[in-house]
């Protein structure tokens, strides 16, 4: 059987680059995204409005033509306080819905189109957040925001194409020990956050790949639309 070809976004560290590592130990064709090109990676600023198209088209070169699942996890975590002037405001609130959110949604409108043209089904696994339904700090509306519009996203994409066989999967992490997360843990008091977190510990980047893992490889169709919690029971729903 061909190996399925992946689509990792944001894969040059923490949960990317762990997933990354997972799904290549079984076995995928893994393509590797970060910002700045390097050996193996391919580099887009997916700041940049054009950015997710041409990530796209050089995936679809390096895969000779056909992707299997793309994996959207490329995040941006980074504070905007209500106190700022208006346009650093504004500014931050619109950079971070175009790396969390307007760049997985254009690379998820290729993907569809490209399965559609091929008459083959394909998966998508979009790595959110538990802020998609609990919310976030007062600094981080637009993180919130654009994880909220991530999941709403996954649900009208399972909902809209299932039966062309392309199939949509969610993962909703929790604080997970990441180079992202830790500013953002150490910012908010560190180990104090630990007293929210029921299990006692933030997650690890192996235990949220494990579950984007199954997702694109071994999930049964039947799942479809399917959001996956990994927060150690801060947030239940």
């Amino acid at each position: 059987m061909k190996a399925p070809v992946i689509l990792v976004t944001g894969s040059t560290r923490g949960i990317g680059a762990t997933l990354a590592d997972a799904l290549a130990a079984r076995g995928a064709a893994v393509i590797r995204h970060g910002r700045k090109a390097a050996p193996g990676i391919l580099g887009a600023d997916l700041g940049e409005p054009a950015a997710a198209e041409m990530l796209w088209e050089e995936a679809l070169a390096a895969a000779g033509g056909a992707i299997d699942i793309l994996v959207n996890n490329a995040g941006l975590f980074a504070a905007n306080p209500i106190d700022s002037s208006d346009i650093a405001w504004l500014d931050g609130w619109e950079e971070t819905l175009r790396i969390n959110l307007t760049s997985a949604a254009q690379l998820s409108r290729l993907a569809v189109r490209h399965w559609q043209a091929r008459g083959v089904g394909g998966r998508f696994v979009h790595v959110a957040s538990r802020a998609a339904y609990r919310g976030d700090s007062p600094a981080h509306w637009h993180y919130a925001a654009a994880k909220g519009g991530m999941i709403a996203m996954h649900k009208t994409i399972a909902r809209g194409y299932a039966a062309q066989g392309i199939l949509s999967f969610a993962v909703t992490p929790g604080f997970t020990d990441t180079d992202m997360a830790g500013d953002y843990l150490a910012s908010r008091g560190g180990a104090g956050l630990l007293a929210d977190i029921p299990l006692g510990r933030v997650a690890t980047p192996e235990e949220i790949a494990a579950i984007g893992v199954f997702c694109a490889l071994d999930a049964p169709p039947s799942m479809t639309g399917a959001v996956i919690d990994a927060n150690g029971a801060s947030f239940v729903r």
